[in-house]
């Protein structure tokens, strides 16, 4: 399948306004609970290995700080602090960690999508962060404010995407200094579910809690008293936590606002080539702040991100969804258990098409979160080109995927009662018959069974006569229909002024700098 500009007609997007039939048929909002046993390929021993080595990266080597009042936090806490280079006792860093909660959950302004995050518990965040955009009409381009939108509605519209994250794409049309006030009221009037703020800097942290707050229509006590939005750090593998990231992480910390905390960790670039001490660096890097901000806010809900996958080492691109990045997610996985961390990992692909590829990629990591017990899984839909691009049709093709795994977490499928084990059907219909007519197919038959709104399951005969349509051309059909029927989520009329107010007041006093 060749991406190109395809010539169309009628109005934005050639969508004609349905009046009656929805776009799809999708399940109801319900987060999945985790049924399964997590896959864990490592011994007792090989837990503790891994532990041992992280622990004496942040003993013997450190961790790089470039924040000056994190330096004083840890100084004041005992680490050895020289320059910009900290040093921690195992000891200290356990019992910080050991503060941090296992499971934490978080109220947006609609408290029916509050999520928990930890335990057995899943939740899918959109795409997020990529600086361009694409879709079979209109190919790939540089992110806009409209294609951010767009994404934004897909992220309401969908039950299975219950966070949404940073941007969905980039808007490069809009000045980087008021670029966060007016996604983020796009995004919390868009959407109504639990949402990201970018830790980049004081000022655009303050404007999103104070925006989040008016969002919700609470008092600074009551947006306080509880999680009501979250932000996600990287460190900068290896081994370095940056200013900016610091700042804002430690700002939501003294909010009571949780943090996760996700080192980006390629092994055989920015952490050893090998599993095992990529997964290791990554855990340092990942509690030295995590011990950080349990010094400063003991208790605060603090998540283990897991993004450790490896390069193409012939050309130093990143690749996703590898059989590597299945172990190292695996792996992560039992050492959040092991620090009684809730654990972020990510829907990753590195095709650069919604094709097959990018599929069994996605299904690779999506399945990984399953197996590795992850709890919170970013980029869920929509990631392609390693991150650097968010599709339409990618979108809609992994909340077919999205779907398919919720239902695979429905208990009803193994439930043993006596209608599930089916004995009197099976001896009504006996060696010579067949169970389409029975009262117990009848019974049951509408919802026995996954139904996919993208997936075609007609055969080929019949899939011909209805134009041989191709899956992303399906998705590309079903994004169109989406946005033809969207509607935003309610918003009391005073709360949206309010916010009309906020924004166009920061504006008129210049944002947010563009440097740090």
């Amino acid at each position: 399948m060749t991406i190109q500009t395809r010539r169309r007609g009628g109005g934005r997007a050639g969508n004609t306004r349905r009046s009656t039939a929805k776009a799809i048929e999708q399940m109801p909002w319900s987060p999945p609970v985790n049924v399964d046993r997590p896959t864990e390929p490592l011994s007792d021993e090989g837990v503790a290995a891994i532990h041992d080595t992280a622990m004496r990266i942040l003993e013997e080597i450190g961790i790089e700080f470039l924040n000056g009042e994190a330096r004083d936090y840890l100084r004041e806490a005992g680490c050895t602090v020289e320059g910009e280079n900290v040093r921690m006792d195992r000891d200290w860093v356990m019992a910080m960690v050991g503060k941090a909660p296992d499971t934490v959950t978080i109220t947006p302004r609609n408290p029916d999508h509050a999520i928990t995050i930890g335990g057995r518990n899943m939740a899918f965040v959109n795409v997020s962060s990529p600086p361009n955009v694409m879709d079979l009409d209109r190919g790939r381009r540089v992110g806009d404010f409209e294609s951010f939108k767009d994404l934004l509605k897909f992220t309401q519209y969908f039950n299975c995407i219950h966070v949404a994250g940073g941007y969905p794409v980039e808007p490069v049309d809009i000045h980087a200094s008021i670029r966060h006030l007016d996604c983020l009221y796009e995004k919390l009037t868009l959407t109504d579910k639990v949402c990201h703020a970018y830790s980049l800097g004081p000022e655009r942290v303050e404007d999103v809690l104070e925006m989040a707050r008016i969002a919700a229509g609470l008092t600074h006590e009551e947006f306080d008293a509880a999680p009501r939005l979250y932000t996600n750090i990287n460190s900068s593998s290896p081994l370095k936590h940056d200013w900016p990231m610091l700042d804002g992480a430690m700002r939501f910390v003294k909010r009571g606002q949780p943090v996760i905390v996700t080192p980006f960790t390629l092994a055989g670039a920015m952490a050893p080539v090998t599993m095992a001490g990529a997964v290791a660096q990554s855990v340092a890097e990942a509690l030295a702040a995590i011990a950080l901000f349990q010094h400063i806010r003991p208790g605060v809900g603090c998540v283990m991100g897991s993004f450790t996958s490896n390069v193409d080492m012939k050309s130093g691109a990143p690749a996703f969804g590898t059989p590597e990045y299945v172990r190292a997610t695996q792996m992560t996985g039992q050492m959040a258990r092991f620090y009684g961390l809730p654990l972020r990992a990510s829907n990753a692909c590195a095709s650069n098409a919604p094709d097959g590829q990018a599929m069994w990629e996605s299904s690779n990591s999506l399945w990984a979160a399953v197996n590795s017990g992850v709890n919170l899984v970013y980029h869920a839909a929509g990631w392609l080109e390693g991150g650097l691009i968010a599709s339409y049709e990618k979108f809609v093709m992994d909340c077919e995927l999205l779907q398919q795994i919720q239902r695979y977490m429905d208990p009803a499928i193994t439930a043993t009662d006596a209608g599930s084990l089916a004995f009197d059907a099976i001896r009504e219909v006996g060696p010579t018959g067949h169970f389409f007519g029975t009262q117990h197919t009848q019974d049951r038959y509408q919802t026995a069974f996954y139904a996919p709104f993208l997936s075609d399951w007609r055969n080929y005969e019949a899939w011909q006569e209805a134009g041989s349509t191709w899956t992303a051309d399906r998705a590309n059909a079903t994004w169109k229909a989406i946005l033809a029927e969207f509607e935003p989520p309610a918003i009391d009329p005073a709360i949206r002024d309010e916010l009309k107010d906020f924004v166009a007041r920061r504006k008129a006093e210049g944002g947010a700098p563009t440097d740090f």
